[in-house]
Formats: C-alpha cells, sequence, structure tokens
C-alpha cells in the first residue's frame, strides 16, 4: 500500500467552492467539478456531499494543495434529475474540467457516465448505489466510495430475516433506478428465506397522498413495510400510516435518512429503520478530519459526507501521486489501495469498491440515530 496524501490541518472556507461556474480563479489551480443537487427536492444530500469534499477540500489546500497546485471545487447542479445528469456533465466537459466528485443520485449518474467516461473525465461518486451505473458498461473512467445496492439490500435483508423477524413483509419503491433497484434486491433476498413477501408495488415520487397504498397494506395484513426510495416519499408513508392507524415498522436504505424525513413524518419517524453507511466519523483515526468538521459548523456523521470526503482523497492523492491527468489517475485509481477516512479502498476492474459496511441504524423523532440490535 502506498504512502497516501496527508492533509494535516483545516482552515476557513476559502470561497473556492462556491466560485461561480465559469468564473477565473487561480491560474495553476486543478478543478474539482462537485456534481450534485442545488435545486429540487433532493438538496440535502448535496448539502452532505459538498461538506464532505469542500472539508477535503480545504484542508488539502491548507497542506499546501498537489504539488504546489491548489485546488478549486467548481459546483453543478444536476437536480438529481436523470434528464439534467447529461446537461451537467456536458457543462463538466465544455469547461474542460478533468474530475469530478458526484453525481450524487444513482438516476442522475447512469445517465451522464456515458459522457464522462467517453471524455476522459475521472468520476467518483460518493452516493450513488445503483449496479446498473457500472454494471455490464466496461466503463474505465467511473468509480464509487460507496457500495451498491446488492451490498446495502442483503445488509437490510439479512436485519429483516435474522432480528426484525416478520410474518408478512410489503415491499414499495418508487420507481426509479436506486429505489426500485434495491427494492428488488431486499424482495429477492427475502424469498429465498422464505418471508412471505404479500406485496411488491411502486408509487409515484412526488405524490403528496398515500392512502391508496395505505388501505392496501392494511388490507394484506402486512406487520413489516421496505421502501426503496429517498425521504420525501418515506416521510408521507410514516405520518400517513400513522394517520390511518397502520402500525407496522418501516424500513428504508440510506436514501431515507435524512433529517428532512422528521419534518415531514413528525413523531411517526421514531424507530425507522434504515441501512447507512458505518458512521466513519466514530473511528478514532478519524478524529482530526471530524474536528475539522466542528470547526468549519458541519456535520461528519451525515449519511455521505465522508464517503464524499474519502472520495477527494482518492482524486487528489492519484493526482499526487501521477500528476494532473486523468488519464493517468484513472489508470491509477483502478491499480491502487488509497487509506481514505472510511478505510483503506480499492476499486474492482468495472469501478466498484471490492468491499463496504452497511449497517442498520434506528432513526429517532429528535433526528439522531442509533445502530439497531
Amino acid at each position: 500500500m502506498r504512502t497516501p496524501f496527508r492533509m494535516h490541518a483545516v482552515v476557513a472556507a476559502l470561497g473556492l467552492a462556491g466560485a461561480a461556474f465559469l468564473g477565473t480563479a487561480h491560474a495553476q489551480a486543478i478543478k474539482i467539478a462537485m456534481v450534485i443537487p442545488t435545486t429540487g427536492p433532493l438538496t440535502q444530500y448535496g448539502d452532505m456531499v459538498k461538506e464532505g469534499a469542500t472539508t477535503a477540500v480545504e484542508m488539502a489546500n491548507a497542506a499546501g494543495g498537489i504539488n504546489g497546485k491548489k485546488i478549486e471545487l467548481v459546483p453543478v447542479d444536476d437536480a438529481c434529475e436523470p434528464k439534467q445528469g447529461p446537461v451537467a456533465a456536458n457543462r463538466v466537459v465544455n469547461s474542460k474540467i478533468g474530475y469530478v466528485i458526484g453525481p450524487v443520485c444513482s438516476g442522475a449518474s447512469i445517465a451522464a457516465a456515458p459522457i464522462y467516461n467517453n471524455e476522459g473525465v475521472v468520476v467518483v461518486t460518493p452516493s450513488a448505489t445503483s449496479p446498473a451505473l457500472t454494471d455490464g458498461k466496461n466503463y474505465h473512467f467511473i468509480f464509487r466510495t460507496i457500495g451498491r445496492n446488492d451490498q446495502q439490500g442483503p445488509a437490510a435483508a439479512k436485519f429483516i430475516i435474522t432480528q426484525a423477524k416478520p410474518k408478512k413483509v410489503a415491499i414499495l419503491h418508487d420507481k426509479q433506478s436506486y429505489g426500485q433497484g434495491i427494492a428488488a434486491s431486499v424482495r429477492d433476498d427475502l424469498k429465498k428465506a422464505n418471508v412471505p413477501v404479500a406485496l411488491f408495488e411502486g408509487i409515484n415520487a412526488g405524490d403528496s397522498d398515500y392512502s391508496a397504498v395505505i388501505t392496501k397494506l392494511k388490507g394484506a395484513g402486512v406487520d413489516f413495510v421496505y421502501f426503496g426510495g429517498y425521504h420525501p416519499e418515506m416521510g408521507l408513508l410514516l405520518r400517513q400510516a400513522a394517520e390511518q392507524g397502520l402500525k407496522v415498522k418501516m424500513m428504508g436504505p440510506e436514501g431515507v435518512g435524512n433529517p428532512e424525513v422528521n419534518a415531514i413524518a413528525g413523531a411517526a419517524v421514531e424507530g425507522m429503520l434504515v441501512t447507512l453507511p458505518a458512521d466513519f466519523s466514530a473511528n478514532p483515526k478519524n478524529a482530526a478530519v471530524v474536528k475539522a468538521f466542528k470547526d468549519a459548523k458541519r456535520n461528519a456523521s451525515g449519511a455521505f459526507q465522508l464517503t464524499s470526503f474519502a472520495a477527494a482523497q482518492s482524486l487528489l492523492d492519484s493526482i499526487k501521486a501521477v500528476g494532473d491527468n486523468p488519464a493517468k489517475v484513472a489508470d491509477h485509481l483502478h491499480k491502487a489501495t488509497i487509506d481514505t477516512v472510511i478505510g483503506p479502498v480499492s476499486w474492482s476492474k468495472q469501478g466498484d469498491l471490492k468491499a463496504f459496511d452497511f449497517q442498520v441504524f434506528q432513526w429517532h423523532k429528535d433526528g439522531s440515530k442509533t445502530l439497531a440490535k
């Protein structure tokens, strides 16, 4: 294992992350696009990724930059929308930026990946978990610093089978790449374990009334509901289930693990189960990084802050090793093992992490979470 790039200090925000997209910057700066949703209903996930990437870049710049050059983060909005993914990708390419942290959401990532790969832009997504991003694509420039749905789904299914032990399960999803994919993964593992799945059904993301599906859940006599999707829909499902007297345990993937779910669900959020990346902020080896987050009034313990920090580390470490050359950086990532805040990381031929730790947490109405047992 090579010795990774070390970041020893943190400074106050330099304003780089908020620079205008086509604004002039330090002539020698290494530009990294940060493709996140800054508009739309999923901006909170963009905020998580921004906090992680910005903290990593601030620490790197305070330590002298990379090979004498400062790093500049350039925010690009894709609204987490598949239709906007290629638009954002073309903005990155036209601005001659060779590196991307993001995209955040699977649908937008899948839509944009061919452009990035064909144009030789190195992408490290800290949050897109759909296997469809990389399976069968033969991409050379696309990587993740998070596990896939077919790693997260089994973690959820194992908990349901061995801990929750429901009598009858309903599985809902939002009909999108991310949500439907992970829901199918959970369903398949439950069926293998002979856990009855009474219902597998999609709901429309963005709807405001799920009373019809709540009625169907009541009629099916389920005692456990798994939902594949994001927090706006999960919050409504929780609240409306409580309002209609449906008393079931509900569980979702990391897409529901957002403090905003509390504002939507209210007290009904108490006890929601969620699979999330392990709490890397609790690792004593990350104490200096966690302090940097706190000093900047940021939260290191969210779903994607430290996976995005690790994405930045992976890019910066590789640039330090082989120079500011995206093709060489991609080659390096395929061969390297890099020491990051989420542990040593290395990638398969198709850019997926060889291992990743998803854990099950219980969500509380005060916005905190505890490891589920």
